[in-house]
């Protein structure tokens, strides 16, 4: 029958008088560990697109490496240098992405309340015509959204009801970033209600967003 109820199995196990090391199997298996925590990471918001598509690919080329040195001398141990970790400390902390620049506007206004950091190269155009569709709207929506600039750098605009942050990011930012500048933009409205609704010039008020430049991620 197809189907017996025994449990299958993709790596066949070899049998223990068949006096082959089993140890390829443990490394086997901590990858495959490895490949669901990348999944549990990216699920969570921690990783972007990149960072779990490289890590990934990473880990799955590494199994397969192992399988085929196994596969084509079971006695070798040249398969162990193929499952040295280090090589995704890299990927993750290259493709991590970064914020480099915000600018926080009072709602209906073009002069921003406060900047800080610097404009990628190329980005400044680009922005400038994402604002000016926001500011050519009879009335600014509110919410979140996220839009890629070109040449590696990302926009993520918050729009809430009195005020407006614009970060700019080196490499598509992860779900917790982005939710790391609504809650700072939120915060900011929180704490400079009074200001913003009296008009009281920007020096009277506190920025959360100057976080941003300072962020662990």
């Amino acid at each position: 029958p197809l189907l017996t109820g025994e449990c299958m199995s993709d790596t066949p196990k070899p049998t223990p008088d068949s006096g082959v090391s089993t140890d390829h199997l443990n490394a086997l298996a901590r990858i495959r560990e490895r490949l669901e925590q990348l999944a549990e990471e990216y699920a969570s918001g921690s990783l972007n697109s990149v960072q779990f598509n490289a890590m990934y690919r990473h880990y799955v080329e590494q199994r397969m490496i192992i399988e085929k040195l196994v596969e084509r001398n079971p006695g070798t141990d040249a398969w162990r240098s193929a499952a040295l970790p280090g090589r995704t400390i890299f990927l993750r902390n290259h493709y991590r992405s970064s914020p480099v620049y915000y600018a926080v506007f009072n709602r209906g206004e073009q002069t921003p309340l406060a900047t800080g950091g610097w404009l990628p190269r190329g980005s400044a155009n680009e922005l400038y015509r994402v604002l000016l569709a926001v500011w050519r709207m009879a009335q600014w929506p509110t919410g979140l959204a996220r839009k890629a600039l070109g040449n590696g750098a990302w926009l993520v605009l918050v729009i809430g009801p009195a005020a407006m942050t614009v970060t700019i990011f080196v490499l598509q930012p992860s779900a917790l970033q982005i939710n790391q500048v609504r809650d700072l933009h939120e915060d900011f409205e929180r704490a400079n209600r009074l200001s913003l609704e009296r008009g009281m010039p920007a020096d009277k008020m506190v920025f959360p967003q100057r976080a941003l430049l300072h962020s662990p991620y």
